[in-house]
């Protein structure tokens, strides 16, 4: 992986390379920001940068020496990846990490964008939750002290230290704060205040910030050349700077259609004033399960806001793909300033309830209702 593989983040590549070029490289670093934004392809970028023999003019690693073609084939024996595993009924002792290397390997070879819980589907073990363990600890220890082998530093790739257990983590902090010499440690977060806070203190962190709706959008089109750009704009918009929720939600492109047809439904239903009816949509939403309907009143919340920006003439301002679009113009004049938060709490107050086991038909129609006085 080199950092040009990756999309956006010139201000982080930057700021590694200078740390490389300068030879102050930090014992342990810690790259930490939203999942689905190419956190753990920038690590294996830093890493093979820092090996490569041939670094190129353009601040990047040649590609093309011994160790790059190493690292490409995941094969570079100065290389460790750590990474969340799952206990399999099979086992009678706590898996490591080299356990699953064959999986792992298959896993993200390709990937620019990292997905728990696409690694997670990987396991025969269904609902079980990654952890690290306390043997990949000890595991650790046996392998660093080996001096290496092909290059002068040993790197540990470590993809969401978050996912240790308290015992893991305890013997890890003596190896951050006694690490053994030319050992790097380059890890990856998605949820950095989960992390030890004794570990936390310790490591160089570098924050990477979601990616911007451009790069996703185009990222979109290429992977599915029939989206249309104006749909692929609306996806990447909704998807708060992450790859991978931009594609859940291309996922759930068809659910979104099925969404607009119910959000249309309670609209048109309370500006008429039609309460038998609305008993009918309530009922309807319910048979869903909670999960769906909580994405629906996501969906809801998007429209509204859509809406609102919509209703003050900013369309380059707003996402809302072809078939939003065609509703919106004639409906984006009833969300307005006196409406429009009050609006996105009868929603938000919905979700909340949903996700507390409430009864859903009741919570259904009680938004139906309130959405009749708001829409006057």
């Amino acid at each position: 992986m080199k950092f040009s593989d990756i999309p956006s983040h010139e201000e982080v590549k930057s700021a590694l390379r200078n740390m490389v070029n300068s030879g102050q490289i930090p014992h342990a670093i810690l790259l930490e920001g939203p999942a689905g934004i190419g956190k753990f392809a920038m690590a294996r970028a830093l890493a093979q940068y820092i090996q490569c023999t041939d670094r190129d003019a353009n601040g990047d690693s040649c590609g093309k020496c011994k160790s790059c073609l190493l690292h490409q084939s995941l094969n570079h024996i100065d290389v460790t990846y750590v990474f969340p595993v799952v206990k399999l009924d099979s086992m009678k002792s706590a898996p490591v990490s080299d356990d699953f290397l064959a999986e792992w390997n298959d896993f993200f070879k390709s990937k620019v964008y990292l997905d728990i819980n696409a690694w997670s589907a990987t396991f025969s073990k269904k609902n079980a939750q990654p952890v690290t363990y306390v043997t990949e600890s000890a595991s650790l220890i046996h392998k660093l002290a080996f001096t290496t082998h092909i290059s002068s530093q040993r790197i540990v790739l470590w993809w969401l230290p978050e996912r240790m257990n308290e015992e893991a983590a305890n013997k890890l902090l003596k190896l951050i704060e006694e690490p053994y010499e030319n050992t790097i440690f380059i890890m990856v977060s998605d949820s950095p205040q989960e992390i030890l806070p004794t570990i936390y203190s310790r490591v160089q962190r570098i924050n990477m910030k979601r990616l911007p709706d451009d790069i996703i959008t185009d990222n979109l089109m290429t992977s599915h050349p029939e989206l249309s750009r104006q749909n692929a704009m609306a996806l990447a918009h909704i998807s708060n700077g992450s790859m991978i929720a931009a594609e859940r939600h291309f996922e759930w492109s068809g659910e979104s259609t099925e969404f607009l047809d119910l959000f249309m439904q309670l609209m048109r239903l309370a500006y008429q004033r039609k309460i038998k009816e609305l008993r009918s949509w309530a009922n309807n939403l319910a048979d869903m399960n909670r999960d769906k309907q909580m994405r629906f009143y996501d969906y809801t919340m998007h429209m509204i806001r859509e809406n609102f920006i919509l209703n003050y003439h900013v369309p380059e301002l707003t996402y809302l793909n072809s078939a939003e679009s065609n509703f919106s113009v004639k409906f984006s004049p009833y969300i307005n300033e006196r409406n429009v938060e009050r609006l996105m709490t009868v929603f938000n107050n919905a979700k909340t309830d949903i996700s507390g086991n409430g009864n859903s038909k009741i919570i259904n129609l009680d938004v139906a209702i309130k959405v009749i006085l708001l829409l006057k």
